[in-house]
């Protein structure tokens, strides 16, 4: 038990928390942008291997780290279009439009990368971002190595919860998605554009998700390979139900999910020896399953999410 609290009151923990959560803060962002819309993106999985890739891809290939992470967001934003097309003015399921993006965007990537580099063996390695030392804050006790020692997308991440926050309540602009998402016939009664309002959060949102994926290869690690995205598209969507599609909440919701997936870590190798690892592994998806069942009931959802809109219906 006292190595439990050690364990939580370290700052290395949460330092290592915020950068684990750090790609599902991006992907939590851009699906609750798009459903605050009425539009599900089942996409998101796809997406994040997308941006994965093509991030790393630029970088690679000479584009600079920043380079690479717009390059990313446009992969994103390409399939973020297809979904909108596909969903907003033509109608379709958004579950079936969801998963063909992420089928064709995940498969499409490794087409891509097994094109580019057909020999090679292990992926090359680009010069990934590094932690920032910023001066007095990354001093301050617990707080400065559990926040101020992050990489630049974290704070990135981090700014974007904020400035989504800022738009939904502060805007015009927000108002009319959240309008969109709840009462599209009022917005359209007002003169504005339904279908322009759903696909630019659309493609806005699944731009923002790619950059999780940018993360990845481009933060977390220093490469591409397959596989590495591992599910955590799914559990963004997750994440979103959990916040009851607030920032605010989707920024607590990520770090829970961070803390437990490090908190698993440590403690397999305090106890590992006694218990499964598989147990461990398991552990930070059951609770998040626990957390989601114990907030979906009383979770405030958009009232026309799922449900197409076609000009002219009442």
């Amino acid at each position: 038990m006292i190595e439990i609290f050690e364990i939580l009151l370290s700052a290395n923990f949460w330092a290592a928390a915020l950068r684990i959560a750090t790609p599902l803060i991006f992907g939590v962002i851009g699906a609750l942008i798009c459903e605050r819309a009425g539009v599900l993106n089942l996409g998101i999985e796809g997406i994040f291997t997308a941006g994965a890739m093509a991030g790393w891809m630029a970088v690679w290939l000479g584009a600079g780290l920043w380079g690479g992470v717009l390059v990313a967001a446009f992969a994103g934003a390409f399939f973020g279009l297809i979904h909108a097309i596909l969903t907003v003015p033509l109608g379709l399921s958004q579950h079936v439009s969801g998963i063909g993006v992420t089928l064709f965007a995940t498969s499409l990537s490794y087409f891509i990368y097994r094109t580019a580099l057909p020999d090679v063996s292990s992926p090359p390695r680009i010069e990934a971002f590094q932690p920032l030392d910023i001066p007095v804050l990354s001093e301050l006790p617990f707080i400065g190595p559990a926040l101020f020692q992050q990489t630049p997308l974290t704070f990135l991440a981090l700014f974007l919860v904020l400035a989504t926050a800022y738009l939904l309540y502060r805007t015009p602009l927000g108002l009319a998605i959240q309008a969109v998402g709840d009462n599209p016939s009022a917005v359209e009664s007002q003169g504005l554009s339904v279908y322009a309002v759903r696909m630019g959060t659309v493609v806005a949102g699944s731009a923002v998700m790619a950059l999780g994926g940018a993360f990845l290869t481009m933060s977390a690690f220093d490469a591409f390979f397959f596989g590495m995205v591992n599910g955590r598209g799914w559990i963004c969507i997750a994440l979103t139900v959990f916040a009851s599609w607030r920032p605010g909440k989707a920024l607590i919701g990520a770090l829970l999910f961070g803390a437990f997936d490090a908190f698993q870590v440590r403690l397999q190798t305090e106890v590992g020896s006694f218990i499964p690892g598989q147990l461990f592994l398991m552990m930070p998806y059951i609770l998040s399953i626990a957390a989601l069942i114990f907030v979906a009931r009383r979770a405030d959802y958009p009232r026309a999410l799922l449900v197409p809109y076609f000009r002219g219906q009442r």
